[in-house]
């Protein structure tokens, strides 16, 4: 993955620009946004209903002119709602329409391409090159399994389509998770964030 500039040059910088973009932020915030930016790290934001996570995320795209991609977390969420699922009505008019032209091997070959590929939250984030802010919001009401997914596209900033291939990103979004703190985040998790 190739080298980016920093979003920030120091921690002035990130408070004038937080409060051009109607965000005031205390010392420790703007240090904590600036130390994600260096790193290249997650920061997860944590506290009660209320208190601005979400808006930090969103006064940070306005201030890096990034676009805002929100994973909005709730029990019951899933792979093919977070990452990507396919267009099965398309790949199904595709098969009716190839049925007696081609052999299965090109159909199948075909029904598993770009055309069919629908990119959710996390696959579009990863799959972006201009300045990207991806916002996971409330990653404490998705179930633990979701953590896992987070885990593996946190880690390497990629993702494995098995009929596809893995896409990795060629630039790195500026990651934002919040937690109202309803459940207990796991560990793993928290050792790839920066805290806040």
């Amino acid at each position: 993955m190739p080298l980016q500039e920093h979003a920030f040059a120091d921690v002035a910088d990130v408070r004038s620009r937080l409060e051009a973009a109607g965000y005031l932020a205390d010392h420790a915030i703007a240090t904590t946004v600036f130390l994600a930016d260096r790193l290249r790290k997650p920061l997860l934001v944590e506290g009660p209903a209320g208190v601005g996570k979400t808006e930090l995320a969103k006064a940070l795209a306005a201030a890096t002119d990034a676009e805002l991609i929100r994973l909005q977390c709730y029990e019951g969420l899933d792979e093919a709602r977070a990452l990507y699922e396919w267009n099965y009505k398309k790949q199904l008019l595709r098969i009716q329409a190839g049925r007696n032209d081609e052999s299965w091997d090109e159909t199948h070959d075909d029904i598993f391409s770009e055309e069919f590929l629908l990119a959710r939250p996390l696959l579009a984030a990863i799959r972006r090159n201009d300045p990207t802010v991806l916002l996971i919001d409330e990653t404490d009401k998705a179930d633990v399994e979701v953590e896992g997914l987070l885990l593996e596209v946190l880690s390497d900033f990629q993702v494995t389509i098995p009929e596809f291939g893995t896409i990795v990103a060629s630039r790195r979004p500026f990651v934002v998770l919040t937690s109202n703190a309803t459940r207990e985040l796991s560990e793993a998790l928290k050792r790839r964030c920066l805290y806040l």
